[in-house]
């Protein structure tokens, strides 16, 4: 799958967010080794911690399906520029290793970086 493609598909799971409060919609899908999708979308609460992140909601959906080696991950927002992972999403890319990771918004920007680039000092289980 190409990045474009993922990005298609984290597209579609932006439609689904459920951002009453911020009005920001993220939409996010990661790409396991053996070439499966699932995507996710940012849904907030009224108690802001109980919200989870577009690229949280992906990785966990994957993970609750027995999913733990990823190829890619993509975001995307309606933002000025690709949209960056919050930090509380960086540790969870970073806990599965996903080694690329693909910022992009609607306007067709797109950037991909690695895990290294966006989260140079981990914490990892070497750090227990």
């Amino acid at each position: 799958m190409t990045d474009q493609e993922l990005v298609e598909v984290a597209k579609k799971y932006r439609e689904h967010a459920y951002a009453p409060y911020s009005k920001f919609k993220v939409g996010a899908a990661v790409l396991t080794k053996e070439g499966r999708v699932y995507g996710g979308c940012n849904i907030e609460n009224a108690s802001y911690p109980v919200t989870n992140c577009a690229e949280r909601t992906a990785i966990f959906k994957a993970v609750s399906e027995g999913e733990h080696e990823f190829a890619a991950i993509a975001i995307v927002a309606d933002t000025p520029g690709p949209c960056a992972p919050c930090g509380m999403c960086r540790q969870a890319i970073s806990e599965f290793r996903i080694e690329r990771i693909i910022m992009a918004n609607l306007k067709g920007d797109m950037q991909a970086v690695s895990l290294e680039e966006i989260l140079p000092f981990a914490f990892t289980e070497n750090d227990l």
